[in-house]
């Protein structure tokens, strides 16, 4: 049976981190329309067009003391309600009605978001050091509109 939930926010830059709330956004096969990366090299590309990640982790971050929030990890989709030990590479993911993703991959934390934690230690979120606090990265198979609110099903 298919794990449903939503959006709970919807972030881009101009590049780097944080990442500023949006009511909506046009998903291509690079990701989010007027979203940056500062570091293209290492962030972008089909392959690593979102970046996602979970308000119930945030929140468990948050209540380790670290002053991490919505967009201050460089996530551009911020989803609540879905059983994040599914989100893993292969997963396929319906943002909306539109909008279908693949998870590529788990992100490696980087620098830019050490502001994001008390102790300025990344590899709180590292797969390798504590898997299922990563967030991922996924290619856009189908793209389209995305809000606030949609609907986010984990497809079988």
């Amino acid at each position: 049976m298919p794990t449903s939930a939503h959006i709970f926010q919807i972030n881009t830059s101009q590049g780097g981190v944080p990442k500023h709330p949006q009511a909506e956004g046009q998903v291509t096969l690079l990701g989010l329309a007027n979203d940056d990366h500062a570091h293209p090299n290492i962030h972008g590309g089909p392959e690593r067009a979102l970046c996602l990640y979970s308000l119930e982790l945030i929140t468990m971050l948050q209540a380790e003391g670290h002053p991490v929030y919505p967009g201050s990890l460089g996530e551009n989709i911020t989803v609540t309600g879905l059983d994040w030990a599914q989100v893993v590479p292969g997963a396929r993911l319906r943002l909306g009605d539109q909008v279908l993703v693949e998870v590529t991959r788990y992100t490696t934390p980087c620098n830019t978001i050490v502001a994001s934690f008390a102790d300025r230690d990344t590899s709180r979120i590292s797969h390798e050091k504590h898997p299922g606090w990563s967030r991922v990265y996924a290619r856009v198979v189908q793209a389209g509109t995305i809000r606030v609110g949609d609907r986010v099903t984990l497809v079988e």
